[in-house]
């Protein structure tokens, strides 16, 4: 992923920040020799304190055989995308119909070494931060080892923690664009109301302000 100085993340916090509430990505691991890599899309909770990420599979998945050959993989999370038209990124001073068209997003790519969890406690409680995250509201019984209703499905999934070795993050958002031009797309944005153009405008706005 190319990541220009203007698209870059402006300290930890801003990614770890935005990973708190983007919490579905998609896990790739190598695949076998001469073949692509397998691509997992999956729920994770990210623990900035311990630098790791947290998710389970089901026990057929052909992910684990993967993860056993070479447990170094990666989680891609995307989303606050948009397209922008290119005439709203045209110069003020210049034809409309000059202006390049582009795409806003955030992404954010942890490269994990991958650690299996296969004791059952250990699995019920990764399994229950999981929910803890995904469910505050409650409502669901916990997990626990030999205790129904979710004892006896512990067999059949593995618990995954990827310990995070390398961050990168991007908030493209028209960075290197004058204020002016950002105001317009910002106008633009909230005119069209598009699926992701407000999480967009947001972060526009967010990143000028900064």
């Amino acid at each position: 992923m190319l990541i220009h100085p203007w698209d870059a993340a402006r300290d930890d916090a801003e990614w770890q920040q935005w990973l708190a509430v983007h919490d579905f990505g998609q896990l790739a691991v190598n695949g076998p020799a001469g073949e692509p890599p397998f691509v997992q899309p999956l729920h994770f909770v990210y623990d900035p304190a311990r630098g790791e990420a947290l998710t389970h599979l089901a026990r057929p998945n052909p992910l684990w055989g993967a993860l056993e050959a070479s447990p170094d993989c990666l989680l891609s999370v995307v989303d606050d995308y948009a397209y922008v038209p290119g005439p709203w990124q045209a110069d003020p001073d210049g034809p409309s119909e000059l202006g390049t068209p582009t795409s806003f997003y955030a992404a954010v790519q942890l490269r994990c070494r991958a650690h299996v969890v296969d004791d059952p406690a250990e699995k019920a409680v990764l399994l229950n931060r999981q929910v803890g995250h995904f469910q505050p509201e409650g409502g669901s019984a916990r997990v626990a080892v030999g205790e129904v209703p979710y004892g006896r499905m512990l067999s059949g999934i593995r618990g995954l923690r990827l310990e995070v070795t390398g961050v990168r993050a991007k908030f493209k958002y028209a960075g290197k664009r004058t204020a002016e031009v950002r105001d317009r797309i910002a106008d633009r944005l909230a005119e069209r109301g598009d699926p992701g153009d407000a999480a967009a405008r947001e972060h526009l706005l967010r990143r000028q302000r900064a």
